[in-house]
């Protein structure tokens, strides 16, 4: 048993360019179709709760960064980030259906060369 010969193609087989299946393109324009959406849900989302979590810090005075108007400004803030957490939802589906729409097409020409090869 040569071992220098397993080793060296074990680190050939390395550097050959693979080719990709049809079933991992799919699945990678099933995921660039999905993820601007997702990425603006988290990042939306999570500057919301913040902003409202600020706002709750601000009306309960436990900051106090505006002198007097700590009570006014976190209501507002507060009441700013619940209505963004709120439409957050409803504007991920919109980028969603507008993925869907751009990577639609070829996705569906993808999944029915797969179905129809097997």
């Amino acid at each position: 048993m040569n071992t220098d010969k397993i080793l060296a193609e074990k680190i050939a087989s390395e550097y050959v360019k693979k080719e990709t299946s049809k079933i991992v393109a799919l699945k990678k324009l099933d995921a660039k179709a999905k993820q601007g959406a997702q990425i603006f849900a988290y990042t939306f989302g999570i500057v919301m709760a913040l902003l409202f979590g600020t706002g709750m810090c601000l009306a309960m005075e436990e900051i106090s960064l505006f002198a007097g108007y700590d009570m006014l400004v976190g209501v507002i803030f507060g009441l700013i980030g619940i209505a963004g957490m709120a439409i957050n939802y409803t504007i991920y589906k919109k980028i969603l259906n507008y993925g869907k729409q751009k990577y639609g097409n070829d996705i569906i020409l993808l999944a029915k060369e797969i179905a129809e090869e097997k």
